[in-house]
């Protein structure tokens, strides 16, 4: 008996017990930015950033992110909403679940919750973080590995000024940070926003890439008229002329002209994806990871648009390193990423909340290199600025 009960206690000694998620974090945290960041529906001059703390029982925290522009100016969802939707309903359907399951997980939480896609956005990073960090390899591998270890980058100039955003894009130019510019116009006339772009396009030389974005603010008609000069200056891309209801408006101007037109708010769901590509409404589609619910869903766009023959641009919803660093890493999984990114936005705040920054450098952006996201909280930081 003695030598049975002895070959039971080394079997409970080998036994691996399963983990399970123990407890879920969410804080706000307001970060200058460097400059009034002007939009066609807002004016930014601080970013709320939602940081997501999850912890398992082995021991390791998940870090996630869920960012939107300007409050609720931009998507339905919102900073606060989106910590109260993680707290309240997300949370609980995921504590003493196991972590290592993260499609299961993010199934769970589309059976049970409705929409909310940031906030379910930043709980998929901060599981894909663990995961990665419990099988000590970087986020890209959980979709197949990185093409690349580097990833261009654009600059939005959205000072509103123009002669401020001519000098802001030389400097960036000069210091091989930045050499394509992307401006935010339809808050002004059209006519003014058309000299607006044809002055930085002059300014800047046919080198210099410029494409424009003019957040859903134009009419079917404004656009027609508007697009027209703007493909005469010689613009490269124009992102959402149109509300993002109106596929059939974005195919007839798609057909009309030559310069090739980018859905962005048009493009939410991977249902979206494929109703763009089945209409051929767009030449271009705009990934972000919040609006798609997560990076799994990123990846799903991405297939849809390579089998249609659409080409991909890593768009940003202004991320601060946690969200900027976990799109870089689906971003850098994808083969037809043929208009590079914006991930720009953490250059856009004054200070940061991790311990080591996003390296930029020779007009892009480096992947962080490390286990998981690759980047570790700086919790002094991230108590200065976080909401009392």
């Amino acid at each position: 008996m003695s030598a049975l009960i002895k070959r039971f206690k080394h079997s409970l000694k080998k036994t691996v017990f399963p983990v399970c998620i123990t407890h879920i974090e969410t804080i706000i945290v307001d970060v200058p930015t460097i400059r009034p960041h002007h939009l066609s529906m807002t004016v930014m001059k601080k970013q709320s950033m939602v940081i997501i703390r999850l912890f398992s029982s082995d021991g390791i925290e998940g870090l996630g992110e869920a960012t939107t522009i300007g409050g609720i100016s931009y998507a339905t969802e919102f900073p606060e909403g989106i910590k109260l939707a993680i707290d309240i309903y997300l949370a609980p359907l995921l504590i003493g679940q196991d972590p290592t399951k993260v499609n299961a997980l993010m199934a769970r939480l589309d059976r049970n919750i409705s929409g909310n896609y940031f906030a379910k956005s930043g709980v998929e990073i901060a599981l894909l973080d663990a995961q990665a960090k419990r099988l000590g390899v970087p986020v890209h591998c959980l979709f197949g590995g990185a093409i690349s270890d580097t990833l261009p980058v654009l600059w939005t100039l959205a000072s509103g000024d123009t002669d401020k955003d001519i000098q802001e894009a030389q400097e960036l130019i000069q210091k091989k940070r930045h050499c394509v510019f992307k401006l935010k116009i339809g808050k002004k006339k059209p006519d003014e926003d058309v000299e607006h772009v044809s002055r930085i396009k002059e300014a800047l030389g046919k080198d210099i890439k410029i494409t424009v974005d003019v957040n859903q603010a134009w009419t079917e008609r404004i656009a027609k008229t508007a697009i027209r000069k703007l493909q005469e200056t010689g613009i490269d891309l124009i992102e959402q002329p149109l509300p993002k209801y109106n596929f059939e408006g974005l195919a007839r101007l798609t057909s009309y002209f030559e310069i090739p037109l980018m859905a962005d708010e048009a493009l939410e769901t991977v249902q979206d994806a494929f109703k763009l590509a089945k209409i051929n409404a767009v030449s271009v589609f705009a990934l972000k990871v919040s609006k798609a619910g997560g990076l799994t869903n990123v990846a799903r766009q991405a297939a849809i648009a390579e089998s249609a023959g659409v080409p991909l641009y890593g768009g940003t919803l202004l991320e601060g390193s946690i969200g900027t660093a976990a799109a870089a890493h689906i971003f850098s999984t994808l083969p037809n990423l043929d208009w590079g990114t914006e991930l720009f936005a953490p250059l856009l705040l004054t200070d940061d909340i991790v311990k080591k920054n996003i390296i930029y450098k020779n007009f892009g952006l480096e992947i962080p290199q490390g286990k998981g996201l690759g980047i570790e909280l700086d919790m002094n930081q991230v108590e200065k600025y976080k909401r009392k």
